[in-house]
């Protein structure tokens, strides 16, 4: 059996840019690219927090360092600068993959920089 699992997310990040008229992609800064081992090029979901918006695109490199969360060409039509957004991506594995695999959880201030990191989401209370 095949499984898609959460391989990466970065929680709440700040979009710092809208670009209408850039080839269509997400620029993430580099050291949180990093960070989640997501892939330039690589497919995420996008999932904006502040209006509820979910899209798919491909993430790029930006500036290592810069805080830069660019939401690129049609992607731009769906967020707005100073939304709070959540990007993540997914593999697929096997049974026996997924028995040990842990996600890469990125957590950021309002700056994109990085607060802490975790390989797992606390239970949910009731």
């Amino acid at each position: 059996m095949h499984l898609t699992l959460l391989k990466a997310k970065i929680h709440r990040a700040t979009v710092t840019h809208s670009e209408l008229n850039y080839e269509g992609s997400v620029a993430i800064d580099g050291l949180l690219l990093d960070a989640t081992g997501i892939r330039e090029f690589e497919q995420v979901h996008v999932w904006d927090v502040t209006n509820g918006s979910r899209f798919t695109t491909y993430a790029i490199r930006a500036d290592e360092g810069s805080g830069i969360i660019s939401l690129n060409g049609g992607a731009a039509r769906h967020v707005q600068v100073g939304d709070l957004v959540i990007i993540a991506a997914f593999a697929g594995l096997s049974e026996a993959e997924a028995a040990s695999f842990q996600p890469k959880l990125v957590y950021v201030d309002a700056a994109n920089h990085i607060t802490h990191t975790n390989h797992s989401i606390p239970k949910q209370a009731a």
